[in-house]
């Protein structure tokens, strides 16, 4: 069973990332989204990305950055930019839906989307890499810069703060937070709103603001 897996609803294709534990951003899941992503790209107009009841992605697989194998580490991250930068450069509009925790690249995961809908509750979400003994990635400072409220990012980032989901929405993370239960719904009820959106106006107006600085962060990756 694939870690990623893609279902349509119309013209919404729906990710639905489920390891059965943290999701985890191992080159598994990793290469399970790229997948789906693909799939999406070909035959939906808006796409969902959520994770299994509880958790979005709790972050980069931490057994393989500190497995003591560097060069599998730097793959893993690697790969995970690049996933990051499709995402926020995704040609189709892309609703976040987190039914739990989003932490680590699960945080950075939802700052790539159009539109991003979290549950309520007793969940967090956030960055919380200085408070494990790690920076933040030059497209993690990227994404935190363009996204988060700007009396919010030295707190969010520097100071590791990490959120409940209505301090998410005041910090940027989010744009709302509903009821667990309503979520999915709510999400394919803006991705299908969104799918009726001019395709190549959207587009172009997206990339016009992120075009520059995902060429900058992909550029710096080869490097």
């Amino acid at each position: 069973m694939s870690s990623a897996t893609y279902n349509q609803d119309g013209d919404v294709g729906i990710i639905t990332m489920d390891d059965g534990k943290a999701n985890a951003m191992n080159p598994t899941m990793i290469g399970a989204v790229n997948d789906c992503l693909d799939q999406a790209e070909r035959d939906a107009k808006a796409v969902i990305l959520t994770g299994r009841e509880n958790v979005l992605s709790g972050g980069f697989d931490l057994k393989i950055i500190r497995g003591g194998d560097p060069e599998a580490a730097r793959a893993m991250s690697l790969g995970g930019a690049r996933l990051m930068m499709r995402l926020y450069g995704l040609p189709k509009p892309l609703v976040l839906a987190t039914r739990g925790h989003s932490v680590a690249l699960g945080g950075f995961m939802l700052l790539t989307g159009d539109y991003r809908i979290g549950a309520a509750g007793d969940f967090t979400i956030g960055l919380n890499e200085v408070a494990i003994g790690m920076t933040l990635p030059p497209f993690g400072l990227m994404l935190a810069r363009a996204r988060l409220a700007s009396n919010h990012l030295q707190n969010a980032t520097i100071n590791a703060n990490l959120y409940d989901p209505a301090g998410a929405v005041a910090a940027g993370f989010l744009d709302e937070a509903i009821a667990r239960e309503d979520v999915l719904t709510r999400a394919g009820a803006k991705a299908a709103q969104f799918a009726q959106l001019d395709s190549s106006a959207f587009i172009r107006t997206k990339l016009d603001f992120r075009g520059e600085d995902i060429e900058r962060i992909v550029a710096g990756l080869g490097r």
